[in-house]
């Protein structure tokens, strides 16, 4: 009898703990994200607070038009539509995780509006006001985006050029995203973003002193059994190996969450056109605020550059970082090239 027993109670351990680790880690909804107003209270966060607030409320006055499409496993997605012209370029945005759009865009709404461009803010699944109870860090997320674009190519004609943003999670559905989509995409904007699911979330088990290898197994049988998706399933650096559309890569220096150095791994991976910004001292997804003003300008450039479908040219303003130098080492990398 005891040999049936202590197998039964072991597996029942076993999906206890992995049910745990899916609602810690992959659950999502309401009482899992952060408000529209909460900024986090820490020493990379305070200075910019009252900034980002200011800009959080200047966005959600901003009038729009809800719209929304239907994933390909059946759950109805929500997003904003901002028009500001007729035949304009449309951006579409993707937010990070457990946040909103309307938050981690605050800035780069204003900066996308002053360009002209025409906006779409997505709530990713499970997010806002999209249906869904799991996120999967990008892996269902970027056929999401996929379908985002194909929903703005049929309202807006086959000739419309999009860009395609996203920060932290968003920046790397948008990456996860880059080898599948329509020549409509003519730039990609990731910030903060990082290389695959699996990278991150080892990186966050050796910052909490956990062991890697079995935790990172339970992690994996979680996300499998009770999220229905497997971490492993793709990279960002393997699809932008795959994809020619051109890419700006933006990463904080002191990102103690997304390390810098995955801007340059992706920077590296790249096949097409591409160019990385990293700005000193920014935490993660702060980079905005910590460089407003350069920030604001390799945007206009990079979208000016893919909307008429040339190469950004190279500039090296303050030092120039080979391929793989270590994020602590960095001074203002500003890299672009052609591939």
């Amino acid at each position: 009898m005891w040999y049936l027993i202590i197998p039964a109670a072991a597996a029942a351990i076993i999906l206890g703990a992995a049910y745990a680790v899916y609602l810690a880690a992959f659950r999502c909804g309401a009482k899992y994200c952060s408000g529209l107003r909460d900024v986090r209270d820490t020493e990379q966060h305070r200075p910019y607070r009252e900034a980002i607030l200011a800009l959080v409320d200047e966005q959600a006055s901003r009038p729009y038009e809800p719209v929304g499409i239907i994933s390909r496993d059946g759950l109805r997605l929500f997003g904003k539509y901002y028009h500001n012209a007729d035949g304009a370029p449309l951006q579409i945005m993707f937010h990070g995780y457990r946040s909103s759009a309307d938050r981690n865009f605050c800035g780069g709404m204003k900066l996308c509006l002053e360009l002209g461009c025409n906006a779409l803010l997505v709530d990713q699944r499970a997010h806002g006001q999209s249906e869904g109870r799991t996120l999967t860090l990008g892996i269902k997320e970027r056929y999401d985006c996929c379908d985002w674009v194909d929903y703005a190519v049929k309202r807006f004609g086959s000739d419309v050029k999009i860009i395609l943003s996203g920060i932290s999670m968003g920046a790397a559905t948008v990456l996860m995203a880059s080898d599948l989509l329509p020549d409509n995409v003519v730039g990609i904007i990731a910030d903060s973003g990082y290389t695959s699911p699996e990278a991150i979330v080892k990186k966050v088990l050796r910052d909490n002193k956990l062991p890697v290898r079995s935790s990172y197994l339970l992690v994996r049988l979680a996300a499998k059994i009770f999220g229905r998706f497997d971490t492993r399933e793709s990279r960002a650096v393997d699809s932008l190996s795959r994809s020619k559309i051109p890419v700006l890569l933006i990463h904080g220096e002191a990102d103690r969450f997304v390390p810098c150095s995955m801007a340059l791994e992706n920077y590296n991976a790249c096949a097409g056109k591409k160019r990385i910004f990293t700005v000193p001292g920014a935490g993660h997804g702060l980079s905005y605020f910590g460089d407003t003003a350069g920030y604001s300008r390799v945007v206009r450039e990079f979208v000016a550059d893919s909307l008429r479908g040339g190469a950004a040219a190279d500039r090296d303003p303050g030092g120039r970082a080979g391929a793989g130098r270590a994020a602590a080492s960095f001074r203002r990398v500003e890299i672009s090239a052609d591939s």
